[in-house]
């Protein structure tokens, strides 16, 4: 895979599986935009230090003003925008009997209105250069269901059905627009698990272990790579076989 020449955004990228994602496109060529509410400057730095170009904008990325302001600074910096990766997400858990308008809406902004937002920030560029790819996570949790996660299982699912119809939209203009739901990924969160739990999350693996943020990090290379340009529409679980056929 070779992505020199391809300019990426990768939201939500100071951390995690997004932080990932961001090192391993710099990996394969590309000149990385790091995006979050926090700082991603440490990442950013991470990057040159790989003699990559690297630009760290904040941005929340549920507002379009910040959305507009992101990829106005990537079009300045760098004249095109060729890869999105739309990772940003967060988790407010809580039974449905019990959870407040305020969780459900946090979490249907930052994980499904961000992936409208941005998307459609990008598509004049994509659009006028006639090569994009669109790569957003979601989880299988959008696929299965999850009992406690309403608000995030309906956001990630939304970005399923959100992917397919774009991807139809535009890609007459050589634009693929891809998902990738991950199942258990070992990250701070399943790190905090007591080991019984983590054992009975296993189970649930046919392959028996917990995958990392580098294996959402590879699909994603993949998918953004010349080698994916007949793939779109698609939904690839990185789960270990737990969501099944």
């Amino acid at each position: 895979m070779d992505l020199s020449h391809k300019v990426a955004i990768v939201t939500g990228s100071a951390r995690g599986i997004g932080r990932e994602i961001a090192l391993k496109l710099a990996e394969v060529g590309a000149t990385v935009v790091v995006t979050a509410t926090t700082s991603a400057e440490p990442v950013a730095e991470e990057i040159r230090e790989m003699k990559r170009p690297s630009l760290a904008v904040p941005a929340d990325v549920s507002l379009v003003a910040d959305v507009a302001a992101l990829v106005d600074a990537v079009v300045a910096n760098y004249g095109r925008v060729d890869i999105l990766v739309n990772n940003a997400g967060i988790a407010r858990d809580q039974l449905l009997m019990r959870m407040s308008d305020e969780d459900w809406d946090k979490v249907l902004n930052v994980n499904l209105k961000s992936v409208f937002l941005c998307t459609r920030a990008v598509l004049r560029p994509m659009m006028k250069q006639r090569w994009g790819r669109i790569i957003s996570i979601s989880s299988v949790v959008g696929i299965v269901g999850n009992p406690g996660q309403a608000n995030y299982s309906s956001a990630k699912a939304g970005i399923i059905g959100f992917t397919k119809t774009i991807a139809r939209e535009v890609g007459s203009r050589g634009i693929t627009v891809n998902a990738i739901a991950p199942g258990f990924i070992d990250t701070r969160m399943t790190q905090q698990l007591a080991e019984e739990q983590r054992q009975e999350l296993m189970k649930r693996i046919p392959l028996g272990f917990l995958g990392t943020a580098r294996d959402v990090a590879e699909a994603v290379a993949f998918l953004a790579s010349e080698e994916a340009r007949y793939i779109t529409a698609q939904v690839l679980r990185v789960d270990g076989g737990m969501a099944g056929v």
